[in-house]
C-alpha cells in the first residue's frame, strides 16, 4: 500500500470540542482535533503520545486512549472503543470503533474495523469448505437383444463323395513314336572335301583303300 507523506501542517493549535479529557503528562502535536459528539467522550491516559495531524472523533460512546500508548501521524480514529495501555498505532491508519489490546503493534496503513468490506460468513464457509466431489456417473449398460433360439435339427446323413468318372485315355506306344538309332541314316557334312584332303597329305593311303577293296571283291569272287 502507497502511503503519500506527511505534509508539515501549518496550524500549531490543538482543536478539541466536546467532553474531552486530556491528561496533563500526555504529549499532544500539532494540528490534532479531538471531537466528542454530544453524549459520547474522549479520555487520553497519562504518558499517551498522539502524532501530528491526527483526528479523534468520538460517536456513539467513549473513546478511551490508554496510558503510554502511542498514536503515530495522520491517524484516524471514529467512533467508540478503547486503545490499550503501550500500544503503538502506525502513521496513516485508520480505526473504527477500535478495539486494541495493550502492547498490540499496528503497522503503517492499516484498516481496523471497516465492516463495509467483511465478507458474509456465509460465503467464508463456502470458500472455505472443500468442494464435494463430482458423483460418477452410472455405467452405461447396452440392452439385452433377445435372439430366437434355433433348435438344434438333426444332422443330414454325410454320403462320402466319389471322384467323378474319367475316360480312359488310350498308353501311347512311346517306344513305337520315339526313333530307333539304326532307323536314322547318320549324315556327316564335308565327308567328300575331307577325303579329298586326306588323299592329298596321304596318297600312300589311296592305294590302301585300293588294295581293300580289290582284296574284298576277290574274295567275294572266289566265293
Amino acid at each position: 500500500m502507497y502511503l503519500s507523506p506527511l505534509q508539515l501542517s501549518s496550524n500549531s493549535q490543538i482543536l478539541m470540542s466536546g467532553d474531552v479529557v486530556v491528561n496533563e503528562s500526555a504529549a499532544i502535536a500539532p494540528g490534532v482535533i479531538l471531537q466528542a459528539d454530544p453524549g459520547s467522550r474522549i479520555s487520553i491516559a497519562a504518558g499517551a503520545c498522539i502524532g501530528m495531524g491526527t483526528i479523534l472523533h468520538a460517536r456513539e460512546g467513549d473513546l478511551d486512549i490508554g496510558a503510554g500508548a502511542i498514536l503515530g501521524a495522520g491517524v484516524l480514529v471514529v467512533g467508540a472503543g478503547t486503545i490499550g495501555e503501550n500500544a503503538c498505532i502506525g502513521a496513516a491508519t485508520t480505526l473504527i470503533n477500535p478495539s486494541i489490546d495493550k502492547l498490540q503493534i499496528l503497522p503503517a496503513g492499516s484498516l481496523i474495523g471497516d465492516t463495509s468490506r467483511q465478507v458474509p460468513a456465509e460465503v467464508t464457509a463456502e470458500a472455505e469448505a472443500p468442494p464435494e466431489p463430482e458423483p460418477e456417473p452410472p455405467p452405461v449398460s447396452t440392452p439385452a437383444v433377445d435372439r430366437p433360439i434355433d433348435e438344434p435339427t438333426a444332422a443330414a446323413p454325410t454320403q462320402p463323395q466319389t471322384p467323378p468318372e474319367t475316360s480312359p485315355q488310350p498308353l501311347q506306344d512311346t517306344a513305337s513314336d520315339q526313333p530307333q538309332p539304326a532307323d536314322t541314316p547318320t549324315i556327316l557334312y564335308g565327308q567328300a572335301h575331307i577325303n579329298r584332303l586326306l588323299g592329298t597329305l596321304f596318297p600312300h593311303r589311296q592305294a590302301f583303300n585300293r588294295s581293300e577293296e580289290n582284296g574284298q571283291t576277290l574274295s567275294g569272287g572266289s566265293g
